[in-house]
């Protein structure tokens, strides 16, 4: 199947009721339904039907898989999930909720993508070094929540990234804002 691009973003915590406490400077919403909506609208003015939204981490903290499914059904294009932190159980494995939605492959801890002749891995925590980094691989990450800064040919791609503009962001975009 075709697409027309690439997006990756981070840290999505749709749902999740504590990240407006953690991030209130990046999510000044009222409620958590109005910051997904938002979130939502966002993707979804950036992503096409056939486009592939990476999602490095954390989509979503809910105890009610029918809102989650919802949400997900909301956002546009073919997705896929290199998980975070937050969508794992206490035993370390995929939430239910989340590995039940129909993703365009199967969610993954890591993945090893290529754009714009560009060879990437994504990771939900930032690392120091990665598959063929010092052969011009890039890196994008999220976890930190614009709080750890870029390195080179790796960055926060979440968006809570004040140049993120809290949506996805294609590669070439993302390439621009890296001191390389």
């Amino acid at each position: 199947m075709s697409f027309c691009r690439k997006l990756y973003t981070a840290d999505l915590h749709l749902g999740h009721h504590g990240i407006l406490h953690h991030c209130a400077a990046t999510r000044p919403f009222d409620t958590v339904e109005n910051m997904d909506r938002a979130i939502v609208a966002n993707i979804n003015e950036r992503v096409e039907p056939l486009d592939i939204l990476h999602i490095i981490g954390d989509f979503a903290i809910s105890s009610d898989p029918a809102y989650v499914r919802h949400l997900f059904h909301e956002i546009r294009g073919r997705k896929v999930l290199v998980w975070g932190n937050h969508d794992l159980d206490k035993k370390g494995r995929i939430m239910k909720t989340i590995r039940d939605l129909p993703w365009d492959i199967p969610p993954t801890a890591a993945l090893e993508t290529h754009d714009d002749g560009a060879r990437i891995y994504l990771h939900h925590y930032g690392c120091r070094t990665w598959p063929a980094a010092h052969h011009g691989s890039y890196h994008f990450y999220g976890h930190s929540h614009g709080n750890l800064p870029s390195m080179g040919r790796s960055r926060d791609v979440g968006i809570d990234c004040p140049d993120t503009h809290f949506a996805p962001m294609t590669f070439c975009e993302i390439k621009e804002t890296l001191d390389v």
